[in-house]
């Protein structure tokens, strides 16, 4: 198979609610962006338009980066042919690649675009992973759960690009296979629309009743951040490194890309053997850092193996960065220790009650140590830690520009018969040339004509490009009015951004191989199979049994609603593996007044989340 450390190509992959955040996000670093289209985009409140797509497209393509359309939720049969004619215009939109989960796309006639396969369709084996490669995908996002040891089994069994999230928000559950939000309010998570219940509070109990741990968010997990794995990654085989989020905000999107893509130019200057998979350079007007956007705190998951502390059991909310505790509590407001921190009125505070509920406030104002609040707040008292959930100096620094990104590009003026012709290289070896017929004139003074030359050619405030190198080779100073100069750096980067724009070619669809073979022979309701095209697509290759999805409503009795690497025993210190002659009790969560069967799988260290389909 393909030695993955000979893809030199690394791409940091950027979420897009919508146009205005899909551009930013490219103007902040992102080598590729995804967004959701019209319709089936796994997030019913991040749909966009064809124009916007085609919009994006188009200022993607400038920089030589991609848009990628989220198409991956499961289709009802009735749906077929939209999706179909639908994916024919996102490809002429220009869209580059489409994101899926439900297989039966793959039985349409889809346009010759490039897939991906949805991280929903649960990649966590090499023979998953090689069956997608074989059947078309030239893309696939990886589990988030996978280890460096997973990746690398995977990477060396595969020549497909491999995707990995390295930021953002966790689901608890394996991708795709959770069906809890389907069974207890009929809203899909497979198609776009989970209700979010492992957010919620609730209690673990035995069978008997015995509650073991009260209101607590039992299944929130904190948020992904492999800031200091990014090298570890690359070397396990990872070339595409996504950032989750088509929900949050602008501010959000503009400083995690912009973190990561100082993270990887970091890299990329030490790693000649790698380069960015775009083109440009980003500079910043405000100084990236993660922590003052949201988040429930960090992990880096299972990539180094299972380890304490993933879960975010106070608050499934932005509880912020820890300031201090407070040492004095006033009528108007507070103090707190460890006051180096400079604060601004309309920082956005936050402290937890003695009950456990995180209650946010509004700082007024800042005398001396005194902050000032915008009003009164019960259950402050000395000894409460006290959180910044808004920093409002950094809010105003995005809310402005706050990039600005630029393709380097190397300049030549020489003479030619018509009189001077400039060349422009990019720094991906791009070029276009132009001329300016004129009359070599000698110039009456050679030193200032030559500087003269060389500042009007490098004036590019208001294009995508900066000047690498001027050669200015030319055997004799002539005399060029400055007029005549701007009109031929004017036309040459015109030009350059032609040629850019036709030497960009999208990636073609990946020829599928003919007899692929399924993993599998049999296929539960965890295999999605929505649809008659699935259904075809996965008899074609090789199953013989298969079940609807859960969204088919078939599944009478009690199943497994979500699989988790997350175990409640683990993290509650209950586990018979980790404490020796701990007795393994049945449990239970309560939910409201839901209550779910808990099952370990110890040999595969994962826990199971049981329940039934809710009628009525």
């Amino acid at each position: 198979m393909q030695d993955h450390t000979q893809t030199h190509r690394l791409e940091l992959l950027a979420p897009a609610r919508d146009l205005a955040y899909g551009i930013e996000a490219i103007n902040h670093g992102a080598d590729a962006v995804y967004m959701g289209g019209p319709a089936f985009g796994a997030r019913s409140a991040a749909g966009n338009s064809l124009e916007d797509i085609e919009a994006l497209a188009r200022h993607a393509h400038r920089f030589g980066a991609q848009l990628f359309v989220a198409f991956n939720t499961l289709l009802h049969d009735h749906e077929l042919e939209q999706a179909r004619r639908l994916t024919h215009q996102i490809y002429e939109a220009g869209a580059d690649a489409l994101i899926v989960q439900d297989m039966g796309l793959l039985a349409l006639d889809l346009p010759p675009i490039a897939l991906h396969a949805s991280t929903q369709t649960d990649n966590r084996t090499p023979e998953k992973v090689k069956f997608l490669q074989d059947v078309g995908f030239s893309q696939v996002v990886l589990a988030r759960e996978l280890s460096l040891a997973q990746i690398r089994e995977i990477s060396a069994a595969t020549s497909v690009q491999l995707e990995f999230f390295i930021h953002g928000a966790l689901c608890v559950s394996y991708s795709g296979q959770c069906n809890i939000s389907h069974a207890r309010t009929g809203r899909s998570a497979n198609r776009g629309e989970c209700a979010q219940l492992c957010r919620l509070p609730c209690s673990l109990q035995t069978p008997g009743g015995e509650v073991l741990v009260e209101n607590s968010h039992l299944l929130s997990l904190k948020d992904m951040d492999q800031s200091a794995n990014l090298e570890a990654l690359i070397a396990a085989g990872i070339r595409s490194f996504k950032i989750e989020g088509r929900l949050k905000g602008l501010d959000y999107v503009k400083n995690v890309t912009a973190w990561y893509r100082q993270k990887l130019d970091t890299i990329l200057e030490r790693r000649p053997d790698l380069v960015a998979a775009s083109a440009g350079r980003c500079s910043y007007t405000f100084t990236p850092d993660p922590k003052k956007s949201f988040n429930r705190g960090s992990t880096d998951y299972f990539l180094h193996g299972r380890q304490p502390g993933i879960d975010s059991p106070r608050s499934p909310k932005y509880v912020g960065e820890p300031l201090g505790r407070v040492t004095s509590v006033t009528r108007d407001g507070i103090e707190i220790d460890g006051q180096a921190v400079a604060f601004n009125n309309g920082d956005g505070l936050g402290f937890f009650k003695p009950g456990g509920e995180l209650v946010g406030m509004r700082l007024n104002k800042v005398e001396g140590k005194q902050l000032l609040l915008s009003e009164p707040m019960s259950g402050l008292k000395v000894g409460t830690e006290i959180f910044r959930n808004h920093d409002q100096a950094f809010s105003k620094q995005l809310e402005k520009g706050s990039a600005d990104r630029r393709i380097r590009v190397d300049m030549r003026l020489s003479e030619c018969d018509e009189g001077l012709r400039l060349e422009l290289v990019d720094e991906q070896g791009i070029g276009a040339a132009v001329t300016l017929p004129c009359h070599q004139q000698p110039a009456d003074n050679p030193e200032r004509a030559l500087q003269q030359a060389r500042d009007q050619l490098g004036k590019l405030g208001n294009t995508l490009f900066v000047a690498r190198q001027i050669e200015l080779a030319i055997t004799r100073p002539l005399f060029i009015a400055a007029s005549q100069l701007n009109g031929l750096r004017r036309e040459g980067i015109a030009a350059l951004e032609a040629a850019r724009l036709a030497a960009y070619r999208r990636p073609e669809r990946r020829i599928p191989l003919r007899g692929a073979v399924y993993p599998q022979h049999r296929l539960s309701y965890l295999g999605n199979v929505l649809n008659g095209a699935a259904e075809q697509f996965f008899r074609e290759h090789g199953v013989g049994s298969i079940a609807p999805a859960y969204e088919a409503n078939k599944e009478e009795r009690e199943v497994v609603l979500m699989t988790t690497k997350h175990c409640i025993r683990y993290s509650q210190q209950l586990c018979p593996k980790e404490v020796p002659g701990l007795k393994a009790e049945p449990l239970e969560l309560k939910m409201g007044k839901e209550s779910f069967r808990l099952r370990f799988d110890c040999h595969r260290c994962e826990m199971q989340v049981m329940g039934s389909l809710k009628r009525g």
